[in-house]
Formats: structure tokens, C-alpha cells, sequence
């Protein structure tokens, strides 16, 4: 067995006096892939970000940290200067704010291979060709002069992978570096960052909360919880024989698949040829447009979830705002036998009580500035006659419904976690007794233990209250765990839509193929 490249011993980081990290083991040998896996606060970036020495200058650090024997910690910063980029590189989970939006591409990859390499002039640009070729940026040549924000998420990616390999480093931490991308983006750059790895033969530090992808890339794997390591082994034996309970627990976090139950219900919603189209500018008299959607129809039976998946870009969003008339469209909606596409706002207000909506990021979504009680009331008292005690009652058992304790409601977002701020949005949705509830991407944001908790908590609900909802998302595990019928779009057009079971079963349409195939198909079975 080769040395370690990677020592890490008895780490401890801690901020302002609390312990973030609590005195880890790692190892990470020439060429293998460590996966380090766990809950939001669980540590893994803050042990990665250690490596490098990025953490704020507010942390205290201790312990050791060796590069083929050299101590890290401590270290000057000239030192790190020349490590950085050259023999440890580093992938952020969100390359637009990774990457600098004022300087081009060829700019930014010039300024490694400057600050790192003898290259000059003409050889850094071959270099630059060179690497943007390796990542799979297509005709690379006319990509050099365009700033980040004229890329896709996808491209970006690459474009980071390219500068973190430009000094061919002898370890990469890969820091969430897919989640941000859809289910085909994020599996063309795992395939990319394992391919990549074992040309070069560097070693890895993959950092991830999601168990399915760390299956796919890694060879071993350290899980962490409360800055702990609670259980390390090869990643067969992690997935097949879990040894520590946290460790089970994550892996019986992935979404289930077993059957919804469903009873016989009429169309609460029905869509004909609804169409939007978005001005691109220009003057009146030759004004371009951008065709978002185009002709979708759609009927939703009372009690059910209808999923709709695609890409970034595909028109699931905006099919579901315009359903709820939150953006202009063409078309027909038919919602409970009211035609709603000729209603204005005026006419629309008393709608909005049966049609509520549960955003992506509830962090967002929410008013900082509003206590839960404010926040979760405020749609009683714009719908109802409700008293303020009425209401604070109303929302004392919203809260208890959705699984979190009344005496919560007197304190603001910013003290809650991720997952209990979307159950505060589904709280405020849920308090006016919707009919129908738009869920955008309502668990992407979420780690899938807590992603679990949210989809069982909306299935109850469903059940409780007869609620429908039109679920939009990428992630298809998520999908097939809540939805009944499951609807596919792609450049503003259904593909094809059907049962869920039937659709994941036998998929008809090859674009639906190579999402599935991209979802749930082993990384060593790829060509």
C-alpha cells in the first residue's frame, strides 16, 4: 500500500472558542479518492478548507496537517502561496462566485499558469487550449474571450476543473462540486473528474452530502458528524455493511419508491396549449422573443402530485408560474371549472388563498425582518377576518402539524436550519388550506436525511387534507418518491408524461432514457 500523500492527525478547528472540528484521523494516498460525506455542519468543508489554510482568520487551528511529510499548519505564507493551485488544488461547489465576473476566461486561467508555471505568451494560450480541450469545452478557441456569466453552469464547472488541473496537482478537494447541476451535467462531470484522476494519478478529496454520487467516485470513504470522523472504510464495505448508526441512518436517508396510495378523484386542474414567450428587447417594431413554453397540456387529478422534471433551462419553473398567473402566458386555465387566464389581479385575490406556493430556498423566501408568527400569519390577514388571536391559535397548530414546537413562532429565520425553514414555508402555504400547492424544487437545497423528512412530511399532509401539488424538480429519486404522474419537458415541450412506475419502469422518449440513465446508472458501467 503507498504512503499517504495526505496526514492529517488529531485536527481541531474552532470559532470564536466553539469546536468545529474535534480532533480527526484522515489519510489520502497517491491516486485513491476519499470521500468525506455527512450533514451540513458535520465539518467536511471546514477539514478541507484546513488543508489550504482558507478558513477566516477568526479560527484557531490545531494539529497536523503533512504533504509527503512537510507540516501545513503553521506554514509561511509564501509557502502556501506556491502550494496553492500547484500541488493542492481546490473545486467550489458554486463556480459563478469561484470564478471573477469582470475578467475572461483566458484571463483567469492565464493568471495560474503565470503565477505557478515559466509558460509565457504564446505557450500559456496553447496550455489554456490544451486544458479547456481535456475538460470537454467544446471549440475552446472561441470560449477564451467569454466572461463566466456567458456559460453555463456545466461550462463553468469545467472551466474551474481546468484551473484547479492547470499545475497538475498532486491532490484535488472537489467541494460539492455538482450539486449546484442537473442530474446530466452533474454525472458528465463526475465521469470527467474520475477519468481526470486516474490519468494524472492524483489523489482525490471529494466532499459531498449526497451518498449515491460518493458510490460512483469513491474508493474510500470518512464519515463525519458533529466534526467527528464516526466511521471510515473502503466504500463497498461502507454501503454494504454500515457499521456506526449516523452512518445507517444516511443511507436509509435516500428517497423510498414504494407505491403512493391514491383514491379516485376528479381533474382539480386542467392546462390547455399554454404558452409563454419572454421579449428579448429591442424595439417595438422588430422586438425578439424568446419561446419559453409552448403549448403544454396537463390535467391534475384532486389528492395527487403531478412531478415536472427536466433540466435548468427546460421550463419547469416558469410552467408553474404561469399555472399560478404570476407571470404572463397564453392558453387556458381551468382550475376546479374556473377558467382563470381571462381573471386580473383584482379578480384573482380570492384564488390566491386555494393556490399557494413553497419556494427553493426558504432562506429567501422568507422575511428576515418577520418572526415566524408574522410570517406564517400574514396570509390569514390578508385573506381572512380572522382576530390576531384567531390567528396566532391558526398558526400555534400549523406549526405542530408540520412538525415543529409553537414555541418557536416569537423567533426569526435566521435561526433555524435549512430544513426547519422549509417547514416554515410549507407552514405558511399550509395555514390558509390551499387546494393546490406549487412546490419549486422544495428539497434541493436540503441534505437527503433531511430532504427524507421534508417529502414524508409532505405525503402526511397530502393524506391529512386531500392537498395537490404540482412538484417541480430535477432530482428524480426525489420525484418518484412523492409524485403520481410525472410529466417531462424539455425546451418548453412535454416529451412525454405518464404514471411515475410506468415512466421509470419503461421510459418511451430517449431524452427521459438519459435522464434515468444519468440518475441511476453505476459510473463504472459508463463507456
Amino acid at each position: 500500500m503507498p504512503e499517504p500523500l495526505i496526514e492529517i492527525r488529531n485536527l481541531r478547528v474552532s470559532f470564536a472558542g466553539q469546536p468545529v472540528v474535534r480532533g480527526i484521523d484522515l489519510d489520502i494516498r497517491q491516486g485513491e479518492c476519499l470521500a468525506l460525506v455527512g450533514e451540513s455542519g458535520s465539518g467536511k468543508s471546514v477539514t478541507a478548507h484546513s488543508i489550504l489554510q482558507l478558513l477566516p482568520s477568526s479560527s484557531r487551528t490545531e494539529g497536523s496537517i503533512r504533504l509527503r511529510g512537510e507540516e501545513l499548519l503553521g506554514v509561511g505564507a509564501a509557502r502556501l502561496g506556491k502550494l496553492r493551485g500547484n500541488q493542492v488544488a481546490m473545486i467550489f461547489q458554486e463556480p459563478m462566485s469561484s470564478l471573477n465576473p469582470l475578467h475572461t476566461i483566458e484571463r483567469q486561467l492565464s493568471e495560474t499558469l503565470r503565477l505557478h508555471t515559466a509558460l509565457d505568451g504564446h505557450a500559456i494560450r496553447r496550455r489554456i487550449l490544451e486544458l479547456l480541450d481535456r475538460v470537454g469545452i467544446q471549440q475552446p478557441a472561441q470560449r477564451l474571450k467569454a466572461y463566466p456569466h456567458q456559460l453555463s453552469g456545466g461550462q463553468r464547472q469545467r472551466v474551474m476543473i481546468a484551473m484547479a488541473l492547470a499545475c497538475e496537482p498532486q491532490l484535488l478537494i472537489a467541494d460539492e462540486p455538482t450539486t449546484a447541476l442537473d442530474v446530466t451535467v452533474q454525472r458528465k462531470i463526475l465521469l470527467l473528474l474520475r477519468d481526470l484522476q486516474q490519468q494524472m494519478g492524483m489523489a482525490m478529496l471529494f466532499i459531498s452530502h449526497d451518498l449515491n454520487l460518493v458510490r460512483q467516485i469513491a474508493q474510500r470513504v470518512a464519515v463525519m458528524r458533529g466534526g467527528e470522523v464516526v466511521e471510515q472504510a473502503r466504500c463497498d464495505d461502507l454501503f454494504t455493511h454500515p457499521q456506526h448508526p449516523y452512518t445507517r441512518q444516511l443511507l436509509d436517508a435516500e428517497p423510498g419508491s414504494d407505491p403512493l396510495p391514491v383514491a379516485p378523484s376528479e381533474n382539480l386542474l386542467r392546462v390547455h396549449k399554454l404558452a409563454v414567450r419572454f421579449s428579448l428587447g429591442g424595439p417595438f417594431w422588430r422586438r425578439d422573443y424568446l419561446q419559453a413554453l409552448q403549448g403544454i397540456d396537463l390535467s391534475i387529478r384532486q389528492g395527487t402530485t403531478l412531478g415536472i422534471v427536466g433540466e435548468s433551462g427546460s421550463g419547469k419553473s416558469t410552467l408553474g408560474q404561469a399555472i399560478f398567473k404570476l407571470i404572463e402566458a397564453q392558453g387556458s386555465i381551468q382550475f376546479d371549472g374556473t377558467a382563470l387566464e381571462s381573471l386580473d389581479t383584482r379578480q384573482m385575490r380570492p384564488w390566491r388563498k386555494r393556490m399557494q406556493v413553497v419556494f427553493q430556498d426558504p432562506y429567501g423566501s422568507l422575511s428576515p425582518r418577520f418572526s415566524v408568527l408574522q410570517i406564517i400569519a400574514e396570509g390569514l390577514r390578508v385573506h381572512t377576518n380572522l382576530t390576531a388571536q384567531e390567528r396566532e391559535t391558526a398558526v400555534i397548530n400549523v406549526l405542530e402539524e408540520v412538525g415543529l414546537d409553537p414555541s418557536v413562532r416569537h423567533r426569526y429565520p435566521h435561526e433555524f436550519s435549512g430544513g426547519q425553514r422549509q417547514r416554515i414555508a410549507i407552514a405558511r402555504a399550509l395555514v390558509l388550506k390551499p387546494d393546490l400547492m406549487l412546490l419549486d424544487e422544495p428539497t434541493s437545497a436540503l441534505d437527503r436525511t433531511v430532504q427524507k423528512q421534508i417529502i414524508v412530511l409532505l405525503r402526511r399532509l397530502q393524506l391529512e387534507h386531500g392537498l395537490t401539488y404540482l412538484f417541480i424538480s430535477h432530482d428524480l429519486a426525489v420525484v418518484r418518491a412523492l409524485a403520481h404522474d410525472i410529466m417531462v419537458i424539455k425546451d418548453g415541450h412535454v416529451l412525454e408524461q405518464g404514471a411515475t412506475q410506468a415512466i421509470f419502469d419503461a421510459p418511451q422518449h430517449p431524452y427521459t432514457q438519459q435522464l434515468l440513465a444519468a440518475a441511476f446508472t453505476d459510473l463504472s458501467r459508463a463507456d
